[in-house]
């Protein structure tokens, strides 16, 4: 009784073992995954987009490594910390083809599941949040309003998908953060699109009183 005891327990020790392991990797291989991505993230806005692209394309083997390292052992696999990488990864890659104007990836282009994909694409708005931003410093006020339109239309998909939590995760509360935030971005543009208005035509109105007072001198 006391030997077959300890074989038992020793064949599950040595698979906990295993698993304990994968996991170990599979969070330094997530963790590696989201902070590269960030980094694609900011090279992007920075309109470094080829350094951006590097970053991704070597992010894409850790997401594979991940899931490499991490299927045979399923439920670590859907513990969180896989779907949030995944998620962190599909947003970096959506928000390079949004600020590049680029046609967006497919999950299976992407190589992830489909709830980290709508999930990337929800905080994507965010980012584009900053692009609009950038843009309208640099008086690019037509590049900005065709952002927000890509805002819209990506809210316009994501409220259509009407499932409970236990389908999407928290794709809901990440909505309806994502229309917080468009809502938001459509406030700063209107009143910066206004103020554009409002300095040209006290610029058109300072010339015109330019070209009376030289006329009225001649």
């Amino acid at each position: 009784m006391e030997d077959r005891l300890a074989r038992i327990c020793d064949a599950i020790r040595s698979r906990l073992d295993g698993k304990d392991a994968a996991r170990e990797r599979g969070l330094e291989l997530s963790r590696e995954v989201i902070r590269r991505s960030a980094n694609a993230i900011r090279a992007a806005h920075r309109g470094e987009f080829a350094e951006a692209e590097q970053l991704l394309a070597e992010t894409l083997d850790m997401v594979r490594g991940v899931e490499d390292t991490l299927r045979a052992h399923p439920d670590v696999h859907y513990a969180g910390f896989a779907q949030d990488a995944q998620k962190e990864f599909a947003e970096a890659r959506l928000t390079l083809a949004l600020v590049q104007g680029r046609p967006l990836p497919a999950p299976d282009e992407l190589q992830v599941d489909d709830i980290p994909y709508l999930g990337g694409l929800s905080e994507a708005v965010g980012e584009l949040r900053r692009a609009v931003l950038d843009r309208i410093r640099l008086g690019r006020a037509q590049e900005a309003e065709s952002l927000l339109a890509v805002m819209d239309d990506i809210y316009a998909q994501l409220v259509s998908f009407d499932y409970p939590s236990a389908v999407t995760g928290n794709l809901k509360r990440s909505t309806d953060v994502a229309r917080s935030i468009i809502e938001k971005t459509r406030g700063d543009l209107t009143n910066a699109l206004r103020q554009q208005c409002l300095e040209g035509e006290l610029r058109r109105l300072e010339e015109g009183l330019q070209r009376s007072t030289r006329l009225q001198g001649g």
